[in-house]
């Protein structure tokens, strides 16, 4: 197998070949975590300040119960969202991006801005490549 074909070979060109091949793994592991659409909704919701679980869900759209748990469940173990109780009753529970988590918070948005402003186009070219034979 030559070099270049194998998935632990460092990139020739580009921004993955100033990383490490050793470091591709778990860049990449990082890279699907927040490219994952669930991900990248609540680091934009998180940005406006701390929320409740049950508010985090419902400026969610979409989003079930188990996939926001395991959402920012993930979050929380990448160091990106804090999750506080306190001590109340009802017991509270509250959300929050970390400084980490609100260093992304910018490109998140962006790329959420540029998804909304291009869809149209991205469902015409589907449309268009699902009729072309």
């Amino acid at each position: 197998m030559d070099t270049a074909d194998r998935p632990d070979a460092a990139a020739r060109r580009g921004p993955c070949a100033a990383i490490p091949a050793e470091q591709m793994g778990f860049v990449r592991q990082i890279l699907d975590r927040i490219g994952d659409k669930w991900s990248m909704l609540v680091i934009a919701v998180l940005d406006t300040g701390p929320l409740r679980y049950t508010d985090l869900q419902r400026e969610v759209p979409g989003i079930s119960q188990r996939m926001l748990t395991l959402t920012v469940r993930q979050l929380q173990q990448d160091g990106l969202v804090t999750r506080t109780a306190h001590a109340e009753v009802p017991p509270r529970v509250e959300y929050a991006l970390t400084p980490l988590g609100r260093s992304l918070h910018q490109i998140v948005t962006s790329l959420i801005t540029w998804v909304a402003d291009h869809h149209g186009q991205i469902r015409e070219h589907r449309t268009n490549a699902a009729t072309t034979p």
